[in-house]
């Protein structure tokens, strides 16, 4: 399995309580692994590539 290239994001900051990272699985492109990025041992959550683009389309309108 190849390891994940984590992304912060762009809201999160060193100090704050915003910690997100966000992965693409490289394996298929088709799964979006997202984390804790101050837990990085702790479980994170899994989406299908829809169902993460349709979070995103709801959370940033259209």
């Amino acid at each position: 399995m190849t390891a994940l290239e984590w992304f912060k994001s762009s809201y999160s900051s060193n100090d704050g309580p915003e910690c997100v990272e966000v992965a693409i699985s490289p394996a298929t492109a088709t799964t979006v692994h997202v984390r804790d990025s101050k837990d990085k041992d702790r479980a994170g959550l899994t989406f299908s590539d829809a169902s993460w683009a349709g979070f995103v389309r709801e959370i940033t309108g259209p």
